[in-house]
């Protein structure tokens, strides 16, 4: 897609469609009468038959009579205390989303000429810039060329922005969202392969390519490595599959040389059967987007090489698979990690904890100024916040502060949990150094406390996100399939250390 930035009032241009902003209340401006002229007099029409009131999410397509704009989308957009930058992201994609279905690929949109308060100029025209590119992603890989009457792919979409602004500004928030969404669509890509495509050398080789194309550093630990240097945990979980695992390392320097990096850690599970503790047959497809943590740290690096942000950064993945068989780990094993803990599997379902201890003991080496885990980690956290907001845990009660005012800003949404010491007492283990669940009550918590044996060390956040790394039946901006969750809050997070 092709966006451009020009200086224009909506109703002057030449456009097949026009997407114009309405606030609830608001609905005799000189602009909507303007355009009540124009559609002669529908909209009056519409808005006394109570067809469109400018209520959130409410939209009314006109046919113009005469001039250069066809047809002006109007999209609801609430009351004024409802105008933020997800308001405006969210309307951006419905309008893609309705415009594309309608076979239009060419469009202007009008929404960061919206008044926002508390909203900076280059805010709105990120969020507008995002919520049109979101909308124009798609999954084909493995459809067919001919997909007529299918929604077509974004061409030529034109923001406009008010004469007073400053059109380099834009351009550079336009610019600023483009590098972040095509990171959410790397991320996106990663989950919706599928299974038999998506080894932990397909990881590895993904995370290369991306790493050489924008500029950073990577390495792999293969197997041999991995058992030379004592990762255990991750080993453990390995063996039931056929498929070597691996451990990412990518590294970004844009911060000075004696800067403390923040590390990542995403989990990457690439399928997960349960292992010997197996998984109910429906919906295990969807277990392919057990690496949503992975994909997740990965587009955020690369989101942050293509920003130049001025921060170091070192994101680790360990990408394994999860499968029964006759060599896979039992419940009662017990592992031995690469911190020297010994670890007691009652549950082999619950493996993605394993692999992060090690990989959370790893980063160590890195001496990490912040460390963040990103996670599909458990179901629990679906059952307390349904598939609205991710879970944020951690040791400091400041950095999950911080995640979650960079939630807010790019519309990813956290909820921060408690991880007090009681909850520790769950997974202490009569034969080993600690046992990988501690049953059902909390068990998004005891998780997370499970993960602290390997992260107290560290300023440490963990981020589940089961509940939000898929999107089951499709929305604007978001169609089914993996959603790429946890890039643009990583990237709101680091580009508030700068």
């Amino acid at each position: 897609m092709h966006l451009k930035i020009i200086k224009s009032m909506g109703l002057e241009q030449k456009t097949s469609c026009l997407v114009l902003g309405v606030v609830e209340g608001k609905l005799k401006t000189d602009e909507l009468q303007q355009l009540d002229e124009m559609v002669g007099g529908a909209f009056a029409r519409a808005v006394k038959a109570k067809e469109f009131s400018g209520q959130k999410g409410e939209t009314l397509l006109l046919h113009c009579a005469a001039g250069g704009v066809e047809r002006v989308l109007l999209c609801g957009m609430g009351k004024d205390k409802q105008l933020t930058a997800d308001n405006l992201r969210k309307t951006a994609s419905m309008a893609g989303k309705i415009l594309s279905e309608k076979q239009l690929d060419s469009f202007v949109l009008a929404l960061a000429q919206l008044p926002v308060k508390k909203l900076a100029f280059a805010e709105k025209v990120q969020a507008v810039a995002e919520g049109v590119l979101l909308a124009d992603y798609r999954y084909v890989r493995y459809l067919p060329a001919d997909r007529s009457g299918q929604a077509v792919q974004l061409g030529k979409v034109t923001l406009l922005i008010s004469s007073a602004d400053s059109k380099a500004e834009a351009e550079k928030a336009a610019s600023d969202a483009k590098a972040i969404v095509s990171s959410v669509a790397f991320a996106r890509d990663l989950v919706n392969a599928p299974g038999n495509e998506k080894s932990p050398e397909f990881m590895a080789m993904q995370a290369v390519t991306m790493a050489e194309r924008v500029g950073i550093k990577v390495k792999l630990l293969d197997r041999e490595q991995l058992e030379k240097q004592g990762f255990g945990a991750m080993l453990g979980v390995a063996q039931g599959s056929a498929r070597d695992p691996y451990l990412i390392v990518l590294e970004y320097c844009g911060g000075t040389a004696d800067e403390k990096p923040v590390a990542l850690v995403g989990k990457g599970v690439v399928f997960d059967t349960g292992g010997i503790s197996l998984k109910p047959a429906e919906k295990m497809d969807e277990m392919k987007m057990d690496m949503g943590g992975a994909a997740a740290v990965l587009g955020a690096i690369m989101a942050a090489a293509q920003l130049k942000l001025p921060v170091n950064l070192v994101t680790v993945v360990p990408a394994v698979e999860n499968m029964p068989s006759g060599t896979a780990i039992r419940p009662g094993d017990i592992l031995t990690s690469l911190a020297g803990k010994t670890i007691e599997v009652l549950n082999t379902d619950a493996e993605g904890r394993l692999i992060l201890a090690d990989a959370l003991t790893y980063v160590g080496r890195f001496e990490p100024r912040v460390v963040i885990d990103v996670a599909t980690l458990t179901g629990a956290v679906i059952i307390g916040l349904g598939n609205h907001a991710a879970a944020v845990l951690g040791n400091s009660d400041g950095l999950a502060r911080q995640l979650i005012k960079a939630g807010e800003r790019s519309g990813e949404r956290l909820w921060q949990l408690p991880l007090w010491e009681e909850y520790g007492q769950q997974i202490k283990s009569d034969f080993a150094d600690v046992k990988n669940t501690g049953g059902r009550p909390a068990g998004t918590i005891t998780a997370a406390a499970f993960l602290q044996k390997f992260a107290d060390d560290y300023t440490w956040a963990h981020l589940d996100i089961a509940g939000m790394a898929w999107e089951g039946s499709g929305k604007p901006g978001q169609p089914k399939g993996g959603t790429g969750f946890g890039v643009r809050v990583l990237v709101e997070y680091l580009r508030a250390l700068g």
